[in-house]
C-alpha cells in the first residue's frame, strides 16, 4: 500500500478561518466576516496565553547585571517568567555556575527592610507593566553577574493573514479551529443551534492538548524542616 511518505500537513490562517466557518454552517464571503474571524483568532491566542497553554514558546534570555542596579527589563515579547538564575564566571568551562533564585511576590519584596543592601541576589519578583516586564532582584547586586531567565513568549498574532501559518504546533490545529468556531458561532445568530456541539468538542480537544502539553517530570517534595526547629 502506497503512502505519501510526508509529514508536512499544516493549515494556514485562511484555511483555519474557512474551516471554522464550515463548522458553524456558515461561509466566509464578506470582508467583515474575514475581519471578524481574524479578530476572534487573536482573542483565542490571548485566552490560551492566560490559561498557560503555550509551553512551546518557552525561551531563554540573558542580561548583564550591574552593581547597584536591581531592576532589569526583559524581552518585550515575554508573557511571564518561569525561572531566574545568577550566573558567575560566565563562559568559563570549569568555573561557570548558575544559582537559581527564589521567586517572591511584590508584597514580600516591599516588606524587605533594606532594599539598598548589596550582596549576591538570592530572590526576585516579576514586575508586570502594561508594556514591559521587569525582573527585580534582591539583594541589590554587589558586583557584575549574568542574569539568565527562562520566560514564556507571547503567541504571535495573526498579522497580515494571507498565507501565514499560526504560531502554534500542528497538533493544536483541531483545538484551535474549534476554539475559533465557538467564538464565531456565539456571535452569529444563524449558528446558535451549533454552539453546544462546538463547545463540547472544543472542551474535549482542549483537555486532550492541555494534558499532553504538560511537562513530564518527576516531582520532588522537600520538607521545610524549619517548622521542627532545625
Amino acid at each position: 500500500m502506497a503512502t505519501s511518505g510526508t509529514h508536512t500537513f499544516n493549515l494556514d490562517l485562511s484555511d483555519i478561518m474557512e474551516e471554522a466557518y464550515d463548522l458553524c454552517g456558515l461561509e466566509l464571503r464578506s470582508g467583515y466576516k474575514f475581519r471578524s474571524a481574524k479578530r476572534a483568532l487573536n482573542l483565542v491566542f490571548l485566552e490560551w496565553q492566560n490559561k498557560g497553554l503555550n509551553l512551546w514558546t518557552v525561551e531563554q534570555g540573558t542580561a548583564s547585571v550591574v552593581s547597584g542596579t536591581s531592576s532589569y527589563t526583559i524581552d518585550l515579547s515575554a508573557l511571564d517568567v518561569i525561572d531566574v538564575f545568577i550566573r558567575t564566571d560566565a563562559g568559563d568551562q570549569t568555573k561557570q555556575f548558575d544559582q537559581r533564585l527564589n521567586r517572591i511576590s511584590k508584597t514580600e519584596y516591599n516588606h524587605q527592610s533594606n532594599k539598598l543592601n548589596q550582596a549576591k541576589p538570592t530572590q526576585f519578583y516579576v514586575d508586570k507593566g502594561t508594556s514591559s516586564i521587569d525582573i527585580v532582584l534582591w539583594s541589590t547586586p554587589d558586583k557584575s553577574y549574568t542574569l539568565v531567565y527562562d520566560y514564556v513568549q507571547k503567541i504571535e498574532d495573526t498579522g497580515n493573514v494571507g498565507s501565514n501559518n499560526t504560531d502554534v504546533p500542528t497538533r493544536y490545529l483541531p483545538c484551535l479551529t474549534y476554539a475559533l468556531a465557538y467564538n464565531l458561532a456565539c456571535k452569529s445568530p444563524e449558528a446558535q443551534q451549533r454552539v453546544p456541539m462546538i463547545r463540547q468538542r472544543y472542551n474535549e480537544l482542549w483537555k486532550d492538548v492541555s494534558d499532553a502539553d504538560r511537562e513530564r517530570a518527576s516531582v520532588r517534595f522537600v520538607p521545610d524542616l524549619g517548622v521542627y526547629g532545625y
